[in-house]
């Protein structure tokens, strides 16, 4: 499905984070104001486990990135729905649009924060719900949370964040799910860019945290609550093994245009099962608009 989802996730693809992305400073291909980008996010899932189970999953969602202003410190960006976004979706997301500080040293800024908490206590009276609810996870064609601190919007924008101060042969990429840094290898080079690969070896207790809470978030769906140290000690024995494959596409100004992450898992637990997950993340930008 096409669109945005606000804090949404598939359960059995939660136990993978996203890699972290530093944002980078200005560059020959200086950002002006009124540029704007298409920010394509798509994962697909394939999951199979050693008694015949089977599932995968795709997601798509798109959200619009528009340069606001220029600082000698940072930039100004507004990030929105597309254009295409019915008014139910609109109705549905209190956290876009958003504007956004990207400092070229330092964290992120949220520069709307107030108008946000103005919509978000329209959309909480809207569904009917109370700020108890906020934190909890719920079901429907999916799990997602309710979220209620406008804060939160800087870590869904960040999920679609391409910048990297250091994307050139021999830099070090760091991946937040893999067992430590590693070096940027050139995979090609051309008149639109370069291609830059980097393999990695994925962290267990990376993966045992996130199935752990993963089913902390499934017992509270299911009405059977379990405690993340009781998680936690109930994954502590599985044995975890797997590999991330990061590709970067470029331009001609190193910047990237697309990454690709395909994150190969294998778990196997003190009872014998046994399960294989493979999780192909696509991130692209795309210009359509441009200031001259």
């Amino acid at each position: 499905m096409t669109g945005f989802r606000l804090a949404q996730f598939g359960v059995l693809a939660a136990m993978l984070l996203a890699p972290t992305i530093t944002h980078a400073a200005a560059n020959s291909s200086a950002p002006k104001v009124g540029d704007t980008y298409e920010l394509i996010l798509t994962k697909d899932t394939i999951q199979q486990g050693s008694q015949g189970s089977s599932g995968n999953s795709h997601d798509k969602d798109t959200i619009i990135e528009r340069v606001t202003g220029i600082r000698t410190d940072g930039i100004e960006v507004e990030y929105d729905l597309p254009d295409t976004a019915t008014a139910k979706e609109r109705a549905s997301n209190w956290q876009l649009p958003a504007r956004i500080f990207r400092p070229f040293a330092g964290p992120v800024q949220l520069l709307n924060g107030a108008e946000l908490n103005d919509r978000v206590n329209k959309w909480l009276k809207a569904t009917g719900l109370s700020r108890s609810a906020c934190g909890q996870w719920i079901f429907t064609w999916n799990a997602f949370q309710i979220e209620c601190d406008p804060q939160s919007v800087i870590k869904t924008v960040e999920a679609f964040d391409l910048r990297n101060p250091s994307l050139s042969e021999g830099a070090t990429y760091q991946d937040t799910d893999a067992n430590g840094p590693v070096t940027l290898t050139k995979a090609s080079s051309g008149q639109d860019g370069a291609i830059l690969v980097a393999e990695m070896q994925l962290n267990p207790d990376t993966v045992r945290r996130a199935r752990a809470e993963s089913d902390v978030v499934v017992g509270q769906i299911m009405k059977r609550p379990i405690s993340l140290d009781a998680a936690v000690a109930k994954h502590a024995a599985d044995t975890i093994s797997g590999t991330i494959s990061v590709r970067f596409e470029t331009d001609t100004s190193g910047n990237a245009r697309r990454r690709t992450k395909v994150t190969k898992l294998n778990i196997k637990t003190p009872d014998g099962q046994s399960e294989t997950q493979t999780t192909t993340e696509t991130l692209e930008s795309r210009l359509i608009s441009q200031r001259n």
